[in-house]
């Protein structure tokens, strides 16, 4: 990826953004992110084979989602097209604030921005919305080694719960630090909808423990029933894990900031 490329793509398809000043911002599990003037970024698949459908993914769904949804998102306000210089589809878009991986939410009161985010999201999702094999799903499918007991109890406490008995809601399906920013400590956009899918709530309400100081302000704000409760403790333990893991991966794919955010939420989890 270099500054002349996505100059060109940019001329090819959207030659009004072209002359914006352009700077390598951030790159991400599956996108690499360019800032583009003052209020716009270029998202472009690359690290994955799956990245450029996640986009469009975005660019279907966001648009009819994001209205009712009281935080800012990153909608796509432009979708690139797959061409011969870049063959993969890339979007315009951007969320203000800082990614909470690298400034972590502070405040107790952002358990409110994150409970009227979710309570807005967690709607009954259409046929067709997009399933996941790894989100929303039951916790049984996944076979992940505790090091604890006291880690494990939970674990099998969360396998125990009775399993989501509604209909299939919309999920965010990703929400850990590196995919929400933060403003004066507290929650202010939702980053990465590219794992949006339907199925059960507790998935997105492991972010309680993912993202907070502190869950208990949380679940006073969003009333959730202790099967759902017990699922979510599953998720954000599971969640934790797999930040400390590619936390502590070495170079390349490694994320030196989520470990820290997997351990504090560990902490969180056992208290």
């Amino acid at each position: 990826m270099t500054e002349d490329l996505i100059r060109a793509l940019l001329r090819e398809q959207h030659p009004d953004l072209a002359d914006r000043p352009l700077q390598r911002a951030a790159t991400g599990w599956d996108n690499q992110l360019w800032r583009l003037g003052d209020d716009l970024a270029v998202r472009l698949p690359f690290a994955t084979e799956r990245a450029s459908d996640l986009l469009v993914k975005e660019h279907r769904w966001l648009p009819a989602l994001a209205p009712r949804l009281p935080l800012p998102v990153p909608t796509p306000v432009r979708l690139g097209r797959p061409t011969e210089r870049f063959p993969k589809h890339w979007t315009v878009t951007w969320v203000p604030g800082e990614p909470a991986d690298r400034v972590p939410i502070a405040r107790p009161d952002a358990a409110g921005p994150l409970a009227a985010f979710l309570t807005a999201l967690h709607r009954e999702a259409p046929a067709d919305a997009p399933t996941n094999p790894d989100r929303g799903c039951s916790l049984a499918l996944f076979t992940p080694a505790f090091a604890t007991p006291a880690h494990r109890d939970i674990w099998a406490d969360a396998i125990a719960a009775p399993a989501w008995p509604h209909p299939p809601v919309w999920l965010h399906g990703d929400l850990h630090p590196a995919n929400v920013v933060v403003r004066d400590g507290t929650l202010t956009g939702v980053l990465d909808f590219g794992e949006l899918c339907a199925g059960d709530p507790a998935t997105d309400l492991a972010a309680a423990w993912i993202l907070l100081p502190d869950p208990a302000p949380f679940f006073a704000a969003h009333p959730t029933d202790d099967a759902t409760y017990r699922r979510a403790r599953g998720w954000a333990l599971l969640t934790a894990s797999r930040l400390i893991a590619i936390g502590e991966a070495g170079p390349p794919g490694g994320k030196p900031t989520w470990a820290p955010a997997g351990r504090a939420a560990l902490a969180r989890i056992r208290a």
